[in-house]
């Protein structure tokens, strides 16, 4: 007669009265489940959003997603076109730029001004305009009225209220304009800032055809886009309406600033796969530890004829619940942890977003940790199907099968472990490419585990293998207990190769997440460093150089020297032997060709870095270096010829540098630099970069103005604030981030060694039966402890120093060795191998043998 099949409803009533029978020994899976849960939930639930914030700061520094600049009116051929992306949900407004003279009555003496005027309804799309008093743009520019940054009345002795003469016509003095979210991104101008409506500025009659104004076009994307309408898409339409304009995005409105938002993304990414592969690796141990310990029950019914299918029925339902206990838990801990977050920090979380209930990471959070439940339980629960109740008692002394036979016998016995093993692998990949969102990101994760899987598996038999070895010969020189701890490594039935694997993959992950951090932070860092310059000054002569350099040597408030870099006008005649008439049509921006600005220097400018070629060290040598941008929109690269014209004459040239300007240096504002021999014959206009205290920046413009009145000064303070505001963010939450993924690795790995504990429980008893004392059973197992820490210690540090290193280059940052995290690391995962194991062993000491051999 055919066995009955064992029910799903039977399988789970077992399974449940398995669970209750010892609630304690399951609470290490649930606790590696939750844990791991808790940390991808939080992590990704609270970078998402912060990520979003950071990106909106991002776009404030230039109001918008996109800026196209073009220096001519705009045609009626290029408004229809700009006016037909509204048909895409896009929103777009123009921004006049020019110079002009203005006055304040009855004062007849005018100022040179850099005027803007903008749609006070459209503008900023991101950011806001800061007036004093306060009040919305709008309402500032109603009418003739205008807005004016504090150097225009610093300048003219003026207030607000006061009457503006510019253009022929009266506008009122309605604010000071403290903060300008595009001030950065603006153009250089040629005095202080004046801001009107575009509708005033029609009726003053200062905008006429071929007068120096730009047009800068501001277009925000819609939130929710179409598909294919992204940032990519619309520069492309951009650039096909206004084929000679400058357009760039908002990652280019401060270069810094972006490469860090995009190292930020890149370590929070990294996070999120690190707390995955933690939780994976705890539930791993755990349930193979509590499948070990479930041997004795598997035989039992298997003598009262239950089957293989139907033990693993029982397993994979309790392996199931399990998961989703500690999934639950975990959601609720990482949600609780991301959304009370900034009400426990108050106002040390320097985070200023709105977080909504993280619904996408709760969900990817929750089938992550069912699905490395049941992918890393899988294997173990397939060993149920070789349980002979005859083997129960022989499976803890009986070594396995040695030499080559052996291992290629238990493979083959393993092997549908070893496909699944495989299945594990792809699904990590998977998984790591829907947290990541890059299916490169997820193909390289998944070898990259499952190679340092491997190589610190072998590694730790390599290990195991050589303390025996050693023991072999040096045991009788060694005291006792040291001689019983490190034999324990490798006794039958030990799963010190397993542990040694998984911890020393949990200290490489874990201390490549803080290398990696450091190191990104230490780079970002720079992006906001203090001693950057926040006051630039325009058009200084060269008979004032010298003056200008004296006079900020005795100003007080000033905490970095001023830098000066020279600039040369010049225009392109050729490139790679093409002349530039034959571009015209083509999209080449004909003004940064016709109207190049030129500087020179014998070494690499503050805040540039070669991203490819090698600075000249002869300063005759007939080379140019170029800008990033400049390259790409002119279609250069290394190697490429070039004519240039200056005053001095005609200059062929080669292009022997391209670099990176970080947006914040003088080196930003100039994308052509040629060795000094090549200008040093021409005409300079020279520009000037200094960091100032901000509250001494209106008494240094008052005295600079009184020794210099033709110099003008760019007062860019509030902007560099904002910039290292969002800096500040970017540090402390890729921080706190990182430690909340550390310190819940780190109970991962815990508990990971915890659940080994039953394993001693009759080793103890056997020795104690035998006459051990307590101490040297304590011994005993410390040293084993330690021994254990040590090793996995020593192998995860090296390993990820080489993973960090190879990222870093990856993401174009140096790395330097961390040897006071390498050695806390090494050290600190022997005092937690051994903390842990005692924690969760120390009651073994307190039992009576009996109490164990019987298995009460």
């Amino acid at each position: 007669m055919a066995k009955r099949a064992l029910s799903w409803k039977r399988a789970a009533a077992i399974g449940w009265r398995d669970l209750k029978s010892a609630p304690g020994k399951f609470g290490f899976v649930v606790l590696s489940v939750a844990v791991g849960v808790a940390a991808l939930v939080g992590v990704r639930g609270f970078s998402e959003s912060f990520r979003s914030t950071l990106t909106s700061e991002a776009r404030s520094l230039i109001a918008g997603d996109l800026s196209a600049r073009i220096f001519r009116q705009s045609l009626p051929e290029e408004e229809h076109k700009i006016a037909a992306l509204g048909q895409q949900g896009v929103r777009a407004t123009w921004v006049t730029e020019t110079i002009s003279m203005a006055s304040v009555p009855p004062d007849p003496v005018p100022l040179l001004v850099s005027l803007k005027a903008v749609d006070p309804t459209e503008y900023p799309y991101y950011g806001k305009a800061e007036l004093e008093p306060a009040m919305t743009l709008q309402q500032a520019l109603q009418g003739d009225s205008a807005v004016v940054a504090d150097e225009f009345l610093i300048r003219l002795n003026a207030h607000v209220g006061q009457t503006l003469r510019l253009g022929g016509r009266n506008f009122k003095i309605a604010a000071v304009l403290k903060q300008e979210p595009d001030r950065i991104s603006a153009g250089a101008g040629m005095g202080p800032r004046v801001m009107i409506s575009r509708a005033a500025l029609a009726q003053t009659g200062l905008i006429a055809p071929g007068s120096r104004a730009s047009q800068r076009l501001l277009v925000k994307l819609p939130e929710k886009a179409q598909p294919g309408l992204d940032a990519k898409a619309m520069r492309k339409q951009l650039e096909e309406a206004l084929p000679d304009a400058q357009v760039t995005d908002f990652r280019e409105g401060n270069p810094g600033l972006s490469e860090g938002l995009d190292h930020a993304s890149a370590i929070l990414s990294l996070i999120c796969l690190v707390a995955m592969v933690l939780g994976a690796i705890g539930v791993a141990m755990a349930m193979h530890a509590h499948l070990e310990q479930r041997m004795d029950m598997l035989a039992i019914l298997k003598a009262m004829g239950a089957g293989s299918a139907d033990l693993l029925r029982i397993f994979l339902l309790q392996t199931l619940g399990l998961g989703l206990a500690g999934g639950l838990l975990g959601v609720a801990a990482g949600a609780g942890v991301m959304l009370a977050l900034p009400a426990v920090f108050g106002k040390l979380l320097p985070v200023h977003t709105v977080l909504g209930f993280p619904w996408r990471s709760v969900l990817a959070g929750l089938g992550t940790g069912l699905l490395t439940t049941l992918l890393f339980c899988l294997p173990p629960l397939l060993d149920v199907r070789s349980v002979r109740p005859v083997l129960v008692l022989r499976r803890l002394v009986e070594p396995g099968p040695e030499g080559i036979g052996g291992w290629f016998a238990r493979l083959w016995a393993r092997r549908l472990q070893v496909g699944l093993a495989v299945v594990v692998v792809l699904a990590l990949g998977g998984i790591a490419w829907a947290l990541s969102d890059s299916a490169m990101v997820g193909t390289w994760f998944a070898l990259g585990v499952t190679t340092a899987l491997v190589v610190l598996l072998l590694l730790a038999v390599v290990a195991l293998r050589t303390v025996r070895f050693v023991l072999n010969r040096v045991r009788l020189r060694l005291p006792s207990s040291l001689r019983h701890g490190l034999a324990n490594l490798y006794r039958p039935g030990n799963q010190s190769a397993a542990v040694l694997a998984a911890l020393g993959t949990g200290v490489m992950l874990i201390l490549a997440v803080y290398l990696m951090q450091a190191a990104l932070l230490r780079d970002i860092r720079e992006t906001a460093a203090p001693t950057l310059p926040n006051v630039f000054l325009v058009d200084v002569t060269t008979d004032e150089a010298v003056g200008i350099k004296a006079f900020f040597q005795h100003q007080p408030g000033v905490t970095q020297m001023l830098d000066l870099m020279p600039v040369v006008s010049g225009r392109f005649i050729s490139l790679n032997g093409q002349p530039v008439e034959q571009l015209k049509g083509q999209h080449y921006p004909r003004r940064m060709l016709e109207n190049a600005e030129l500087s020179w220097s014998d070494a690499l400018p503050a805040g540039d870095r070669i991203t490819q070629g090698k600075w000249w060290t002869n300063g005759t040598a007939a080379e140019l270096a170029m800008g990033e941008g400049a390259a790409q929109r002119l279609h250069l690269g290394l190697g490429s010829a070039v004519e240039l014209e200056t005053s001095s004459g005609i200059h062929r040239l080669k292009v022997a540098a391209i670099y990176r300007a970080d947006g914040q240096h003088l080196g930003a504002r100039v994308p052509f630099v040629l060795p000094s021999g090549m200008l040093k014959d021409d005409v300079a206009t020279w520009y000037g970069g200094v960091h100032v205290d901000p509250k001494q920046i209106a008494t240094m413009e008052r005295a600079l103005f009184t020794a210099y009145p033709t110099v003008s000064v760019i007062n860019i303070a509030d902007v560099l604030q904002r910039i290292e505001s969002v800096v500040d963010q970017i540090t402390f939450v890729v921080r706190f981030l990182a430690g909340f993924s550390i310190f819940a690795g780190l109970m991962i790995l815990a508990s990971s060694i915890a659940s080994t504990r039953f394993k001693r429980m009759r080793e103890a008893v056997v020795l104690k039966t035998l006459g051990a004392t307590r101490m040297r059973i304590v011994r005993t197992f410390s040293v084993e402890f330690s021994v254990l820490g040590l090793l996995a210690g020593a192998v995860g540090v090296v390993f990820a120093n080489l993973l960090t290193r190879v990222l870093l280059h990856k993401l174009d940052v140096g790395f330097h060795i961390e040897w006071a995290a390498t050695a806390i690391a090494l050290v600190g995962t022997a005092v937690l191998a051994t903390a842990t194991g005692w924690i969760a062993s120390y009651r073994i000491l307190g039992l009576r043998p009996l109490e164990v051999l019987r298995e009460e």
